[in-house]
């Protein structure tokens, strides 16, 4: 999935839907790293990758924080 699919996906997503995205992406990004630590992890890329969607999401939740608010 390119990274305009995946966005347009996540946008079609509720708020609660988001938030739940976003906690697991933190879990990942978690285990990701702790992955890393103990040599376990093939490719390296998949951090910054999960870091990425993690800002992805935290932005389509301010967006939509900020549209309703208005």
């Amino acid at each position: 999935m390119t990274q305009s699919q995946e966005t347009r996906a996540l946008r079609e997503q509720t708020p609660e839907a988001l938030q739940q995205e976003l906690e697991q992406a933190h879990q990942a990004l978690f285990n990701l790293r702790f992955q890393s630590s103990t040599r376990q992890l093939a490719d390296n890329s998949q951090i910054a990758k999960t870091r990425k969607r993690i800002a992805r999401i935290k932005t389509l939740l301010a967006q939509g924080q900020a549209a309703s608010g208005k």
